[in-house]
C-alpha cells in the first residue's frame, strides 16, 4: 500500500472514530463500536479492548468475533498472555506466529471461539497513563499484520483511550446519580411502610436495579437463640432453603452476623465458610444490617458469575442496610404496638388512675412550707403522695409505695388509698389506721404484692408531727442545729402479715427544721458506676439549700438525683414531700 492510500486511510479512519466517539457516552455501546473500528482499521478477523481497573487483580476482556459481532465478556488474570505484557511496558507488539509464540493467551481464543493465529496489540494511554488495551487478532485472508496496520491502530489509540477514559466516568457519574436516586426512593418508600415483608422486598427490589445478581436473602438475627432466620428470600430452590439452619458464626452470613463486617468472596469454592444454598452460586457478598453498631441480620447476594461484586457494591449494600436497619427496627416496633395495643391502653388507665390519687393543691399551713412533688417514670408505678384535711390545725401527710409497676400495681395503691382514707375518718390513733389498713390489705392482694408507707399528723398549732413508719424508706429530719435524725419508728410493710402492732411517735419541730419524706426512686437511681444516689448525698443536698423553699428544694433534690444518673438508669417513679417550719 503506498503512503498516499495508507495516510488516506488513516485519516478517515481517524474521522470516522471521531464521528463514533463523539455520539455517544454510553460505556457499553462505546466499547461495541471501538471494538469494530479496530476489527475495521486492521482488517482483523477479531478485536478485543479492556480497560485497566487498579482496584482489581484481574482484566475484563470484551471480545467481538467479526462473523457474527456479538460481544462476549470474560476475565483473566492481570499480567497474563500478550496483552498483560502490553499493559505492563506500555509497548505494542505484532505477532503473526500466534501459535507458537508462548507470550500468547490461547485461552482467549477459546473463549471467543477461534483460533489464534496472528495478532497485533496497543496500549491506551491516556494523561500519561495506562488505561487499557486493543487488540487485533487473526488479520483477514490468512494475512500477516504489518507496521501500516501498527500505525493505523496506534493512531486510533490515543482517540479510544480518551473516549473510554470520557466514557467511564460518565458511567460512573451515572451510576452513584442513579445510587443516590435509588436511596433517596428507598428511603421515601420504607418511610412510608411499616409493615416488615413490604419493607424488606422494596430493598431487595431497589437493590437489584444497582446490583446484578441471581439470588439474594435478607436475614435476621434472632437476639434470644442466637439463630439466623430467613426472613425474605429470591432465587433459591425451596428444597436448598428449607434445609438451612444458620446460628451466628456459622457460614458466611453466619460469620458476617458475628463480626458486623462485609465481606466479598469472588470464588465461594474456595471459602471454606460456604455453604451451598444454589448449585449454581459462584460469587457471594454479605453486608451487616447494624443498629447501634450491633448486627441485628444481613444482607446476602449470590451470583452465578466469578467474582462479581466489588468495592461498589459493598458500599451501596451497606447504604441499603443502613436503611434497613432503621426500617425493620420500626416494622418490629410497629408489630409490637399492634400486638400490646390492650396492654398501652391498660397502661394509660392506670396512669390516669395513679394521677387521679394525688393532690389538687398543697395545704396553706400558717407557720409551715409544705410541697409534694411526683415524677413518674415511662411505665406506670406505684408511688403515691396526699395531703389529707383532718380538723382544723392538723393534716394528714402521706407517702407510699406499690411493689411492682403498671395496673396491678395501680389498683393495689387505689386499695391502699380508699382503705386509709376510710380508717382516718374512723379514727384518730394512727397505730390503729395503720392496723386496720394492712389487715385490709392482707385480705385484698396476692401473696408478694406489699406496700411501704409512712402517713403522719401534722399538729401545726402545737408543731408537732406524730407519725407511723410502715416499712417505707425512713424520712430525715434536718435539726435546726444541723443534727439529723430519721423517721423510722411504726412497724413492718403492710399487705404481708395480718395482725401486726405499729407504734407512733411524735417529733417536735422547730423553727427552720426540714423533714424529707422520699420513695426509694430518689436515694436508688444508679450512675454509670452502678453507685446508688443513696442517703448522705440527699443529706447534703437538704443541709446546702435548707434556707431555700419547700418548693425549690424538691427541685434541687431533683436536678441532682437526674444528674447522678446514668444515661442507662431506668428511673422508678420519684416521689418527695417537703415539709418545713418557717423561721
Amino acid at each position: 500500500m503506498s503512503n498516499t492510500a495508507s495516510h488516506s486511510r488513516a485519516e478517515k479512519l481517524l474521522l470516522e472514530a471521531g464521528r463514533a466517539f463523539n455520539s455517544t457516552l454510553e460505556y457499553e455501546e462505546l466499547i461495541e463500536r471501538v471494538l469494530r473500528l479496530v476489527v475495521a482499521a486492521a482488517g482483523s478477523q477479531a478485536a478485543l479492548v479492556f480497560r485497566v481497573d487498579h482496584e482489581r487483580t484481574d482484566i475484563k476482556i470484551r471480545f467481538m468475533n467479526c462473523v457474527d459481532c456479538r460481544v462476549k465478556v470474560f476475565r483473566r488474570e492481570l499480567g497474563q498472555g500478550v496483552i498483560g505484557w502490553v499493559a505492563k511496558y506500555k509497548e505494542p507488539v505484532i505477532i503473526n506466529d500466534a501459535a507458537g509464540d508462548p507470550k500468547v493467551d490461547q485461552e482467549i481464543g477459546r473463549l471467543g471461539g477461534i483460533s489464534m493465529k496472528s495478532l497485533i496489540s496497543v496500549p491506551l494511554i491516556g494523561k500519561g497513563q495506562m488505561i487499557g488495551v486493543i487488540e487485533a487478532i487473526n488479520k483477514l485472508d490468512d494475512g500477516e499484520f504489518d507496521e501500516a496496520d501498527l500505525d493505523v491502530l496506534i493512531g486510533l489509540a490515543n482517540q479510544i483511550a480518551v473516549a473510554i477514559d470520557n466514557a467511564y466516568l460518565y458511567r460512573a457519574v451515572k451510576r452513584e446519580a442513579l445510587e443516590k436516586h435509588l436511596l433517596y426512593e428507598i428511603g421515601k418508600k420504607l418511610s412510608g411502610s411499616l409493615r416488615l415483608d413490604e419493607v424488606l422486598r422494596e430493598i431487595l427490589d431497589s437493590l437489584k436495579k444497582a446490583v446484578d445478581f441471581d439470588s439474594a436473602g435478607i436475614y435476621l438475627v434472632d437476639s434470644d437463640t442466637r439463630q439466623i432466620e430467613s426472613v425474605l428470600t429470591v432465587g433459591y430452590d425451596p428444597e436448598d432453603e428449607a434445609s438451612q439452619h444458620l446460628m451466628v458464626g456459622q457460614g458466611l452470613i453466619g460469620t458476617v452476623a458475628q463480626e458486623g463486617e462485609a465481606v466479598i468472596v469472588p470464588d465461594v469454592a474456595a471459602d471454606r465458610r460456604y455453604i451451598r444454598s444454589s448449585p449454581t452460586t459462584r460469587s457471594e457478598i454479605v453486608a451487616p444490617i447494624k443498629l447501634d453498631d450491633k448486627a441485628i441480620g444481613v444482607i446476602n447476594l449470590e451470583s452465578d458469575r466469578l467474582d462479581a461484586f466489588d468495592r461498589r457494591a459493598r458500599s451501596l449494600m451497606s447504604a441499603f442496610a443502613s436503611q434497613a436497619a432503621i426500617s425493620i427496627e420500626r416494622a418490629r416496633l410497629h408489630e409490637q404496638l399492634i400486638a400490646g395495643q390492650k396492654l398501652v391502653e391498660q397502661l394509660s388507665i392506670a396512669r390516669e388512675i395513679q394521677r387521679s390519687f394525688l393532690p389538687g393543691r398543697t395545704p396553706d399551713i400558717p407557720g409551715y412550707d409544705l410541697a409534694g412533688r411526683n415524677v413518674p417514670s415511662f411505665q406506670v408505678g406505684g408511688d403515691y403522695y396526699d395531703f389529707i384535711d383532718i380538723v382544723k390545725g392538723q393534716t394528714g401527710i402521706a407517702i407510699g409505695d406499690v411493689s411492682g409497676k403498671g395496673i396491678a400495681a395501680a389498683l393495689i395503691m387505689a386499695s391502699f388509698r380508699a382503705s386509709l382514707i376510710a380508717e382516718i375518718r374512723n379514727n384518730y390513733s394512727i397505730r390503729a389506721i395503720c392496723h386496720k389498713v394492712n389487715n385490709l390489705l392482707c385480705e385484698s392482694v396476692r401473696p408478694g404484692s406489699f406496700v411501704t408507707a409512712l402517713y403522719g399528723v401534722l399538729d401545726s398549732r402545737n408543731h408537732v408531727l406524730t407519725f407511723a413508719n410502715c416499712g417505707h424508706d425512713q424520712p430525715i429530719l434536718l435539726r435546726s442545729d444541723g443534727r439529723v435524725e430519721y423517721l423510722k419508728e411504726g412497724g413492718p410493710l403492710l399487705g404481708v402479715t395480718p395482725d401486726v402492732d405499729y407504734e407512733e411517735r411524735p417529733v417536735y419541730l422547730n423553727r427552720g427544721e426540714v423533714v424529707l419524706l422520699y420513695t426509694d426512686g430518689v436515694s436508688e437511681a444508679f450512675n454509670s458506676a452502678d453507685e446508688a444516689f443513696g442517703t448522705e448525698r440527699l443529706i447534703q443536698v437538704l443541709r446546702d439549700n435548707r434556707r431555700e423553699s419547700s418548693q425549690t428544694i424538691s427541685e434541687v433534690i431533683f436536678k441532682a438525683v437526674k444528674e447522678h444518673a446514668s444515661r442507662r438508669h431506668v428511673f422508678d417513679d420519684l416521689t418527695m414531700i417537703v415539709l418545713k417550719r418557717l423561721d
